[in-house]
């Protein structure tokens, strides 16, 4: 299975693609999508572009997307509500299954600890994926985003398949 980690952001869009063979975890390529100050218009669109491409060059099977949480700034937090909806919409325009995670969900997946600096973020990340070359911190986000889909995806198959053993299903 093939899964593309997303870490909205407005100005830098974090992306990660890994590939997951049972408990194995293989990175495949990461990346930032970055727009330009200005109309949030056309930066939204510039996104959806760099996104789509990133959709069409790497063919996920899946994709999972950060919650966003709310700041102090009101304005800040709509706009980087606008770039989650980019975030949402190109992965299902798709047509693939979109999960989402709580960052502090992510952080206790990758790390243990559900209030992880992005140093340890960064750090277990590439414990998890051995070479990998992290475009940046928004990238290595996306990348544990797709780790954590990853995690959530396996748990769920195991129960399925348990339930399914007991008879439940």
């Amino acid at each position: 299975m093939r899964i593309l980690g997303i870490d909205p952001g407005l100005r830098n869009l974090g992306w990660g693609v890994i590939d997951v063979s049972g408990s194995r975890l293989t990175h495949v390529a990461n990346g930032i999508c970055h727009s330009e100050a200005g109309d949030l218009a056309p930066r939204l669109l510039s996104l959806h572009a760099q996104l789509t491409e990133v959709v069409a060059a790497y063919a996920p099977d899946s994709a999972a997307v950060e919650l966003t949480f709310v700041n102090k700034d009101g304005a800040a937090t709509l706009k980087l509500g606008q770039a989650r909806g980019v975030a949402l919409l190109v992965p299902a325009q798709a047509g693939l299954p979109v999960g989402e995670y709580a960052p502090n969900a992510v952080k206790k997946t990758v790390v243990g600890v559900g209030h992880a600096a992005k140093v340890q973020v960064d750090h277990m990340v590439r414990l998890h994926l051995p070479g990998a070359q992290i475009a940046g911190p928004d990238a290595a986000d996306a990348l544990a985003v797709a780790i954590c889909h990853a995690h959530h995806v396996q748990s769920a198959g195991r129960f399925e398949a348990a339930l399914v053993r007991a008879g439940a299903r």
